[in-house]
């Protein structure tokens, strides 16, 4: 995770810090802040996964390619994939929670 999705994932957890001082947060604010942390995040798994499968293919055509470096980006992959699934799991169960409560 570099400095910038760091950067991201912390406006996300404070949207008024992307709004004016004194300006009270809206819900379409807040909307607007996560949808474009979310699309940022899912390109940036969608981007490890092709970087992986062009480094594979690489290899395949028998391009110089260190191994290491497949297995790296490979692995990358799989651990921003794998985090992205678990992200969901989490976010469907707190939905279902919230649903679940009583008004």
């Amino acid at each position: 995770m570099n400095m910038d999705q760091i950067a991201r994932m912390n406006s996300v957890m404070s949207p008024a810090s992307q709004v004016q001082p004194n300006r009270q947060v809206t819900s379409h604010d807040a909307q607007q802040t996560f949808k474009t942390w979310l699309n940022d995040a899912i390109t940036d798994v969608n981007d490890k996964q092709v970087d992986s499968q062009i480094m594979t293919e690489r290899m395949a055509r028998g391009e110089d390619v260190d191994l290491h470096e497949v297995m790296i980006t490979a692995q990358k992959a799989t651990i921003t994939l794998e985090t992205t699934v678990e992200v969901r799991d989490k976010v469907i169960e707190a939905y279902q929670e919230i649903m679940r409560m009583q008004v």
